[in-house]
């Protein structure tokens, strides 16, 4: 693991990123989070497993350089990365789908993401319409990428992941929602999607009304949804740490509706600091 932390601290120090968060690439064990969903990436990014006796589903790729990571986290979980049929992405960003294309040569499961998204993942470009766009490097392009729409349910086994464009953070930013049980307790769990309104230098949401409306679109949608145990893309941005080691309650049915009453209140105030 030491060596393997050596090697991904390497790739990153190669991104051209001014200021990388040492905890992106920070190795971590995989954990249970409930049912048969499971914690395989880093300390500061998601990589979410989704396990059945007929394959799995994993949402996110993490930095470029992680695909080694996330794999032997898998494994060390009693799992083969063969048996993943389905890759699935949160956003378009290197940090989230940089390993994509690592994974799916490992696993040789498609990419399934919206059309918003999709040619960016097979390109390794971020949108231009992002609010980050110019700030943003690119990551390797992913070779198979199927299309999916708002709304539809991606199926391996008995698991069944909805998806949910909630693109406040990036055209094509998607949350996904699907059930896990333990025994005769279900659970509804939700990756929510990053809600963060970034930019680079200059860009003035308030100039985009069709960014202002998908923004809320989605949190909308976040704060309607069953959700009943939230994971964000970035651990910090629902507590995972704190929750999954019980210092806070894990299970929380307002998770979500929070999530996105600060995103909502966070852009009202960016929209407000750039006047008229």
């Amino acid at each position: 693991m030491k060596r393997l932390a050596a090697v991904l601290a390497m790739v990153v120090m190669a991104l051209p990123v001014a200021a990388q968060p040492a905890e992106w690439s920070e190795p971590t064990a995989p954990r249970q989070v409930f049912g048969n969903t499971y914690w395989v990436g880093t300390q500061g990014l998601g990589a979410i497993l989704v396990a059945s006796l007929d394959g799995h589903v994993l949402i996110d790729g993490a930095l470029p350089g992680t695909a080694p990571l996330i794999l032997e986290s898998i494994r060390a979980l009693g799992f083969d990365p063969k048996d993943v049929r389905v890759l699935l992405n949160s956003h378009a960003h290197y940090d989230h789908a940089g390993s994509l294309a690592a994974l799916q040569a490992a696993t040789g499961a498609p990419v399934m993401a919206p059309a918003a998204s999709a040619g960016n993942l097979r390109s390794g470009q971020p949108s231009e319409g992002d609010p980050q766009f110019g700030s943003l490097p690119p990551f390797p392009g992913v070779a198979s990428v199927q299309t999916i729409a708002d709304g539809d349910t991606v199926r391996v086994g008995n698991i069944a992941l909805v998806a949910h464009l909630t693109e406040a953070h990036t055209p094509g930013g998607t949350t996904w929602s699907w059930e896990s049980c333990v025994a005769s307790e279900c659970r509804t769990i939700v990756y929510g999607d990053s809600q963060s309104t970034i930019s680079v230098d200059g860009f003035r949401f308030s100039d985009h009304p069709e960014i202002l409306k998908a923004a809320e679109h989605g949190f909308l949608r976040l704060e309607s949804m069953a959700c009943d145990i939230l994971i964000t893309p970035h651990p910090a941005g629902s507590s995972f740490w704190e929750r999954i080691e019980g210092s806070e309650p894990l299970v929380d049915p307002n998770g979500c509706r929070r999530y996105a009453a600060s995103a909502r209140q966070a852009l009202a105030r960016r929209v407000a600091s750039e006047g008229n």
